[in-house]
């Protein structure tokens, strides 16, 4: 039997096991814990005791939402409604707060789930490792195990296999070995079969959800029609302070020239020489404008080679790995490359770093986006570092942006959203 595949079955068995042991402990003590703060409400008591333990429910249940995205690659998001920002404090407050949680919808839907997970939720995440131990327990039969586990008549029944001696250990051993076969192709489907049920209590009904969606789309719509109209204005005063300026010095020398042409030569000469410089300047300038917009390299080459191109004219020394089999929409490959280009830029200008690792991959329906740094750390967003803009960027992708950047460094950038790859346009 592969032995990966082996590996896979004992990891997915301590899933379950661990995922068991906490719908079993952890509904239990909660559900009591609930009930009986819920009925003492009217009597005053489980006004100061609800907020606690619904705090807690909360908590277990966002634990099992990060499980059930991290273990079972499904997104659960939390369908909490959000505490007014102006709650009263003390007494009136707690009472404020017992209220709104009791009337949140989500309360109930925990509340519920909770006896469904420590029922059939505990079955499901408990039979992958008590099928992988039984497994494991007939392979190890053969070494000797099956001595002291012999009853006192000398029997020790393995499935339907009377385990007497060396002879029928190894037959159970063969019957283990196929157990942990079965086990390798079916504990995930088990686990799986416990992870919808997860996300079936504890994601938003399809209304709650959509008008939320509805709400996130309405914010990213303003906000891109606030970066757009930003962008517009930076290269208008850019135009206007830069290559037009120049241009406008240019028309003026020449004008200049045409009359001193006759009259005094060599001066002349001098006026077509700073003119000619002029309009060197203003061609960079023009140039680095329409970098700033799209860059000529990422339209042709595709966002590979555009950061590699970006990482060349750092002032550190930048690795890049990247593993992106295709070329994604224009819109979305000219957000990931200036989120990366931002990125690089904060890194340059604020961390002190003398390496910066860029990875970029596609994996799954998901570009993922990491810049790492050996600076000083302390980036955070929306303290003026420019990745609040990265974000509001990536959030018109329905992207989303992590940053790890504690005091001392180092900094880890992680940025991801969906993207669906067309195959690689040949260079031309």
């Amino acid at each position: 039997m592969n032995k990966t595949r082996v590996l896979g079955a004992l990891l997915t068995a301590a899933q379950g096991l661990a995922l068991a042991i906490a719908s079993l402990v952890g509904g239990v003590v909660l559900v009591v814990l609930s009930v009986v703060s819920i009925a003492l409400i009217p009597v005053g008591i489980g006004a100061f005791t609800t907020p606690l333990v619904l705090s807690a429910v909360r908590a277990h249940a966002n634990l099992r939402r990060r499980l059930t995205t991290d273990w079972g690659r499904m997104r659960v998001p939390a369908p909490y409604r959000p505490f007014p920002s102006d709650m009263r404090t003390g007494i009136v407050g707690i009472m404020e707060r017992c209220s709104l949680m009791v009337k949140d919808p989500a309360t109930w839907r925990d509340l519920r789930w909770l006896v469904l997970d420590m029922t059939v939720g505990f079955t499901t995440a408990l039979l992958p490792a008590a099928l992988t131990v039984y497994g494991v327990h007939g392979v190890l039969l053969p070494f000797g195990l099956w001595q002291p586990l012999a009853n006192g008549s000398g029997e020790n029944w393995y499935t339907f296999v009377p385990v007497t001696g060396w002879g029928t250990a190894f037959l159970a051993a063969v019957i283990g070995a196929g157990l942990l076969a079965v086990c390798s192709v079916l504990n995930p489907q088990l686990l799986r079969v416990h992870f919808l049920l997860s996300r079936g209590q504890l994601a938003p009904p399809r209304e709650v959800a959509l008008n939320e969606r509805i709400d996130q789309l309405t914010e990213t719509r303003h906000e891109a029609l606030d970066a757009s109209a930003a962008e517009l204005r930076r290269i208008e005063r850019d135009l206007h302070d830069g290559a037009q300026a120049r241009l406008v010095a240019m028309g003026m020398s020449f004008g200049t020239i045409e009359a001193l042409m006759d009259k005094d030569p060599d001066h002349a000469k001098k006026l077509l020489a700073q003119a000619r410089e002029t309009s060197a300047e203003a061609l960079t300038e023009l140039r680095d404008l329409v970098r700033g917009i799209h860059p000529p390299v990422l339209a042709e080459r595709g966002l590979g080679d555009a950061v590699r191109a970006l990482a060349l004219r750092m002032p550190m020394t930048v690795h890049v790995d990247i593993d992106v089999p295709g070329r994604a929409d224009e819109p979305l490959e000219s957000a990931a490359y200036f989120a990366a280009s931002e990125a690089l830029t904060n890194a340059a200008k604020h961390s002190n770093a003398q390496q910066v690792w860029v990875d970029i991959h596609h994996r799954d329906g998901m570009l993922r986006i990491s810049v790492s740094d050996d600076g000083q750390g302390g980036a955070s967003i929306g303290h003026g570092s420019g990745l609040a803009g990265v974000e509001r960027r990536l959030s018109a992708f329905d992207g989303v942006l992590a940053v790890s950047s504690p005091p001392g460094g180092p900094t880890m950038v992680t940025m991801e959203m969906p993207c669906r790859l067309a195959p690689a346009r040949p260079a031309e």
